[in-house]
Parts: structure tokens; C-alpha cells; sequence
């Protein structure tokens, strides 16, 4: 069993940055993958951000891209999401999620073993 606790969520305004970060109790696997979702009220949870804890190979939705940067510090167990430029389409709270196995639609939400308790992200105009 792996926790997962995300921190770094608040309210900003429009153009500013944040950067959210999310500690796993253990260590990944080497085939892991470690992504941000975030759910607005009202809305289905959507996929933000990925990266692949072996390599550090990273993954962007579209929205996003150019704005956020995923990272990691594998010698802490922990992703981060630097989000720069918001706007107030960012507002949700967003989760960090852990798929041990490296799935292949890992753009899916019911591909993650593993959720946080989600921090939340509030922009203002």
C-alpha cells in the first residue's frame, strides 16, 4: 500500500504560479508512472500531467501545456507540478495519482492504484 499526500493548492490570482507537490509513503516502482488530475465542480476529473518515475519521461494535456511542468525527486518519493500563468479555467482541486504497473492508457483515471486526498487550486480573475 502506497499514500499518497498532496500540498501547495491555494488562492492566487490570474497570472500567478503555484506549485503543488505530492509525497508517496514509499518508493515507486520502477515501472511507475505518477500524474496529476483535477476535477472542477460539476465536472468530470480530467488528466493534467505525467511523468514516468523511471526516466522522467513527461506528458502534458493540451490545456496545460507551455503553463505546467512536471517533476520528481526520486530520493524523496515525490512529483511536483509547477504551474505557471494561471487562469481561473484552472480552479479544481487537483489529485495526485500512482500507477505501479506503467499502464498504457495512463491518461485514464481508473488506471491508478493509488489517490491522494487532493489539494485545492482556486484562481480569481
Amino acid at each position: 500500500q502506497v499514500q499518497l499526500v498532496e500540498s501547495g493548492g491555494g488562492v492566487v490570482q490570474a497570472g500567478d504560479s503555484l506549485r503543488l507537490s505530492c509525497a508517496a509513503s514509499r518508493r515507486p516502482s520502477n515501472s511507475a508512472i505518477m500524474s496529476w488530475f483535477r476535477q472542477a465542480p460539476g465536472k468530470e476529473r480530467e488528466f493534467v500531467s505525467s511523468i514516468r518515475w523511471s526516466g522522467g519521461n513527461t506528458d502534458y494535456a493540451s490545456s496545460v501545456k507551455g503553463r505546467f511542468t512536471i517533476s520528481r525527486e526520486t530520493a524523496k518519493n515525490t512529483v511536483y507540478l509547477q504551474m505557471n500563468n494561471l487562469r481561473p479555467e484552472d480552479t479544481a482541486v487537483y489529485y495526485c495519482a500512482l500507477d505501479q504497473v506503467r499502464s498504457v492508457q495512463y491518461w485514464r483515471q481508473d488506471q491508478y492504484d493509488y489517490w491522494g486526498q487532493g489539494t485545492q487550486v482556486t484562481v480569481s480573475s
